[in-house]
């Protein structure tokens, strides 16, 4: 899943120190987080309540943290993933004990007191969330081109090839190559609009996002489908199940399921898009 910077708005600017680190989102009946749960900056995770609700924080060093840090330290790489990944760790801890709005990555207030301004001045529209992704989780599908083997257009028969040399007759391989792979990205394009049509309907809420490159993806092969799904936990087994049954009805597409996962994509307003 993409994770965004914070917008520098004028409850987020961070000036003091320590500053506080957000994680999420939940009910006023948050768990107290008296296990000791370790987050961002070797930070301990702990409740914080206004409005009726419950933001999981923990408070950060400016040195680090602070506006103009962060800019910087998101740009590393390293640190970026160290960061996101002590971020994925608490939000799925408190998840798995009630729903939670995940908030972005690097989203730093000055004080306690700014973050529960934001409780209040978010209360409405944190509540609806709440409810919308109660007994809900997010499954990611990617969608690859499942490419023919260069070797495949090279077993049809060439039309006069006693007459040909080896220079026209590797022409001809190589245009058949290619027309080859131009007709499996149309049907896997084909394929994937099919596949996140019946994924969609099996689910409360979906996001298109953007292919990956192969670089992003890990996967050297073109990606045609980057789609975020939220699925009722009690349709999760259905869910899985269709994929398998789809993925072996569209042999032209590679699918590959991850999750469940806290519901990043789906803590905002609905979004559509499509499959390109």
């Amino acid at each position: 899943m993409p994770w965004n910077r914070a917008s520098a708005t004028a409850g987020a600017v961070v000036t003091e120190s320590p500053c506080v680190w957000v994680y999420a989102v939940a009910d006023d009946a948050a768990p107290a987080l008296t296990g000791g749960l370790i987050g961002v900056g070797g930070a301990a995770a702990r409740p914080l309540s206004a409005a009726g609700l419950t933001a999981i924080v923990g408070s950060v060093a400016e040195s680090e943290f602070g506006e103009a840090a962060l800019r910087q330290n998101l740009e590393d790489l390293d640190w970026l993933e160290r960061t996101a990944r002590a971020h994925h760790e608490v939000i799925e801890t408190v998840a798995k004990e009630r729903p939670v709005v995940p908030m972005r990555l690097a989203t730093v207030y000055s004080s306690d007191e700014a973050a529960a301004r934001m409780l209040l001045e978010r209360a409405a529209d944190l509540r609806e969330a709440l409810t919308r992704l109660a007994g809900c989780s997010e499954w990611g599908i990617k969608g690859h081109v499942a490419m023919p083997g260069d070797d495949a257009a090279g077993q049809q028969p060439e039309a006069d090839g006693s007459s040909a040399g080896p220079g026209a007759a590797y022409l001809r391989r190589r245009r058949a190559q290619l027309t080859a792979r131009q007709d499996a990205r149309q049907e896997a394009v084909v394929s994937a609009q099919a596949v996140h049509a019946e994924l969609d309907r099996l689910s409360a809420s979906a996001r298109l996002y953007p292919p990956q490159s192969p670089e992003i993806a890990g996967h050297s092969g073109s990606m045609v489908l980057n789609a975020a799904y939220l699925v009722a936990d009690d349709r999760a087994e259905e869910f899985g199940a269709a994929v398998t049954e789809l993925a072996a009805r569209h042999g032209a597409l590679q699918l590959t399921l991850t999750g469940p996962w806290p519901a990043y994509s789906f803590a905002g307003r609905n979004e559509t898009g499509d499959v390109q």
